[in-house]
């Protein structure tokens, strides 16, 4: 919509790659991979880059999947801003996602914003049907670059 560079989702391609039985260590591998993508673009000095996602959310997946954060998942820099997505449009699957089920999305979500909550970041929720979604999305952004 506006033309700024995005990161894709690394832990997507590594499960393509590697299949989703998951350690800790694929998922140390999978912040690295997150981490080492947004540097690359950041090297471009775009206006604004989007993040599908970053090491933090890996962090809110070690907790889901193993019930501990090693402190490297938190060691990353963290996005100027966070968008939190509600689990309350139907789940898709895709061959790489996990926990379709309403209460395993609804846990992921609350273990995602106790990460940011423990991170001290800032972010937004975002909820409602597809079209609400990216209308919170265009507003958040737009009073983000307006401050």
């Amino acid at each position: 919509r506006f033309g700024w560079p995005c990161v894709p989702e690394y832990g997507r391609e590594y499960c393509e790659r590697h299949g989703t039985d998951l350690t800790m260590d694929d998922l140390l591998a999978i912040a690295e991979g997150h981490a080492a993508a947004t540097v690359a673009k950041a090297a471009e000095h775009p206006e604004v880059l989007i993040l599908d996602t970053d090491p933090l959310m890996t962090a809110a997946w070690a907790q889901m999947l193993f019930g501990h954060v090693p402190d490297a998942l938190l060691a990353y820099p963290k996005a100027d801003l966070y968008l939190l997505f509600e689990p309350d449009v139907p789940w898709i699957e895709d061959g790489t996602r996990f926990f379709g089920g309403d209460p395993a999305r609804a846990r992921f979500a609350a273990l995602a914003q106790d990460m940011l909550v423990r991170a001290g970041v800032a972010y937004l929720r975002i909820d409602g049907a597809w079209d609400a979604r990216e209308a919170q999305v265009v507003a958040a952004i737009e009073a983000a670059l307006a401050r």
